[in-house]
C-alpha cells in the first residue's frame, strides 16, 4: 500500500471551506443571478409543454426543411416525434427539450465568442486548452456536487452542470474553423481594404460555419447525455423516467425513456448535421 504522505482530509477540507464560505457569503448574489436563467427554464418549458403537439412537430420538421431542404428529413423528423406521443413520452420529451434548447443556446453563447478569442489570441489559447481537456474529461458527476452547494436542487443547477459539460466542442471547432481559414484568403481580403471586424465577419467566420455546425452537433448530443444524470438533482424528463426504471426495477419503463432520449437524439443529430453540410456545400 502506498504510504499516506498527506492526509486525504487535509486535502479535502479547504476546497469543501472555500466552496462553502462562496455560499454563505454570496447566496443572494448566486440567488439574484440565476433567477432570471430560472425564469427562461420556466418559460421555455411552458411554451413546449403548453403547445398543441401537432405544432411542435411542425416546428420541429420546418427547422429540418430549412436545415436539409430535402423533404425526406422533415417527413422522417415528422415520423419520430409523432413516436414520442406514441410511446406515452411526449410531456418527458418537451420538459427535456426545453433544458436542452437553454443548454445549447447559452453553450452557444459562449463557446462562440471564446473560439474566436482563443483563435485571435494565442496566450489565450494555451490557456483555455488545458481547462478544456478537464472539462471534458471529468466525469459529470462531480460538476453536480459544487453546483448543488451553490445553486441547489433543480433546473438552474442542471443547467449549469449541462453547460459545463457540454460547450467544450462548440469552442474547440470554432477556435480550429477560424483558425484553419486559409491565409492566402486573408491577404486577398486585407488587399481589398478589409479590417480586423470586417475580416471576421466576413470571411473567417462563413468559412469557419461548417467547423462550427460540427462543434454545435457535439455540444447538442453532450447536453442530451446530461439529461440522465440531472434527473438525479430533481429534474424531470426523459432522464426522470429512466431513473425511476432504475429505482422500481421497471424495465419497460427505463427502456421506453431510452428510446425516446435516442429519437431526440437522432432528431436533432441530422437536423445539425444537414445543417452543417449545407454550409460546407455553399462555401465550396
Amino acid at each position: 500500500m502506498f504510504p499516506e504522505l498527506i492526509p486525504p482530509r487535509a486535502l479535502r477540507a479547504p476546497i469543501d471551506a472555500f466552496v462553502g464560505n462562496i455560499v454563505n457569503e454570496y447566496a443572494d448574489l448566486l440567488r439574484a443571478f440565476s433567477q432570471p436563467l430560472l425564469d427562461l427554464l420556466v418559460w421555455m418549458d411552458a411554451v413546449l409543454r403548453g403547445a398543441p403537439w401537432w405544432l411542435v412537430i411542425l416546428a420541429v420538421s420546418a427547422l429540418a426543411w430549412l436545415a436539409g431542404r430535402r423533404l425526406v428529413l422533415p417527413l422522417a423528423v415528422a415520423a419520430m416525434m409523432f413516436m414520442l406521443g406514441v410511446l406515452g413520452l411526449w410531456d418527458a420529451s418537451m420538459q427535456t427539450l426545453s433544458i436542452m434548447i437553454v443548454a445549447v443556446a447559452l453553450s452557444v453563447l459562449i463557446g462562440v465568442p471564446m473560439g474566436i478569442l482563443m483563435a485571435s489570441f494565442r496566450w489565450l489559447r494555451n490557456i483555455m486548452l488545458p481547462v478544456l481537456d478537464v472539462m471534458q474529461t471529468m466525469p459529470s458527476f462531480v460538476y453536480l456536487i459544487p453546483v448543488v452547494m451553490l445553486f441547489n436542487l433543480g433546473k438552474v443547477a442542471a443547467i449549469i452542470a449541462t453547460v459545463i459539460y457540454a460547450v467544450p466542442p462548440v469552442i474547440r471547432l470554432t477556435d480550429l474553423g477560424i483558425r484553419l481559414v486559409d491565409s492566402e484568403v486573408l491577404e486577398a481580403s486585407r488587399a481589398f481594404g478589409a479590417n480586423r471586424f470586417k475580416q471576421l465577419f466576413g470571411v473567417q467566420l462563413p468559412l469557419a460555419l461548417p467547423n462550427i455546425m460540427a462543434g454545435i452537433n457535439q455540444t447538442t448530443m453532450m447536453a442530451l447525455a446530461m439529461v440522465v444524470i440531472a434527473s438525479m438533482i430533481g429534474v424531470r424528463g426523459l432522464g426522470y423516467e429512466v431513473l425511476q426504471g432504475i429505482n422500481r426495477l421497471q424495465v419497460g419503463r427505463g427502456l421506453l425513456a431510452g428510446i425516446g432520449i435516442v429519437i431526440l437524439a437522432i432528431v436533432f443529430d441530422r437536423i445539425t448535421q444537414a445543417l452543417g453540410r449545407r454550409y460546407q456545400h455553399k462555401e465550396s
